[in-house]
C-alpha cells in the first residue's frame, strides 16, 4: 500500500460544497486521484482535523454515524440539505483513544470543514470518517507532536485531511447579515 499525502485544504465559503466553482471542481478531480490504478490508493479512513471544532484537549467523534451540522447561518435551503452520512472509523477510533484524545460522547459531528471538502472529493460518503478537533490548550510543541504521532496512520490507509483558512470571520465582512 502506498503512503496517503496529507492534505490541508481551504475550504472558504460552504457554498463551494454546491456550486459548480473552480473549488468544487479542484476537490473533485482531487478525489479521482485515488483508487485503483490512480496516484494513490483508495483510503480505508479519513482523518480530518477541522478549524471549526475547538476543545481544550484532543477530541474525536464517536458515534457510528455522526450527524452532519450546518454550523452556519444566511445560505440557500439547498446547502442546508446536504447530508454527509459517513460512518465513523472504529480503527481511528482506538488509534486516537492512545495518543489521550478523548471520544466526543456524541457531541459533534461532521461540521462543514470536514463534509463540504470531503462530499465533491468522496461523494458517495463510503470512507469511514472521524474528525478530529484543534486542542486549544496545547502548545505548538504538543501540536507537533500529536502530528508526528498521527503520521504513521497514512501507511495504513488513512488520508489525514485538514480543513480552514487563515483569515473565517463572515460577519466582519458582511455585518448586516446572519451568518
Amino acid at each position: 500500500m502506498s503512503k496517503l499525502p496529507v492534505l490541508f485544504i481551504g475550504h472558504g465559503s460552504p457554498m463551494n460544497a454546491i456550486e459548480d466553482n473552480a473549488y468544487r471542481r479542484s476537490w473533485q478531480s482531487l478525489g479521482q486521484e485515488f483508487g485503483e490504478g490512480k496516484k494513490w490508493t483508495r483510503p480505508k479512513a479519513i482523518l480530518c482535523v477541522s478549524a471549526h471544532w475547538l476543545t481544550r484537549i484532543p477530541a474525536f467523534t464517536s458515534e457510528h454515524h455522526p450527524r452532519t451540522i450546518h454550523d452556519f447561518g444566511g445560505f440557500p435551503k439547498e446547502l442546508f440539505a446536504q447530508q454527509y452520512p459517513a460512518s465513523s472509523s472504529a480503527i481511528l477510533a482506538e488509534a486516537l483513544a492512545k495518543l489521550n484524545a478523548v471520544p466526543d460522547g456524541g457531541q459533534w459531528g461532521y461540521d462543514h470543514g470536514a463534509w463540504s471538502v470531503l462530499l465533491p472529493m468522496f461523494p458517495k460518503a463510503d470512507i469511514p470518517l472521524t474528525q478530529l478537533s484543534i486542542a486549544m490548550l496545547y502548545t505548538n510543541a504538543q501540536h507537533w507532536a500529536l502530528g508526528q504521532s498521527l503520521a504513521p496512520l497514512r501507511e495504513q490507509g488513512v488520508l489525514i485531511v485538514a480543513s480552514g483558512n487563515v483569515v473565517h470571520n463572515l460577519g466582519m465582512m458582511r455585518p448586516n447579515t446572519n451568518y
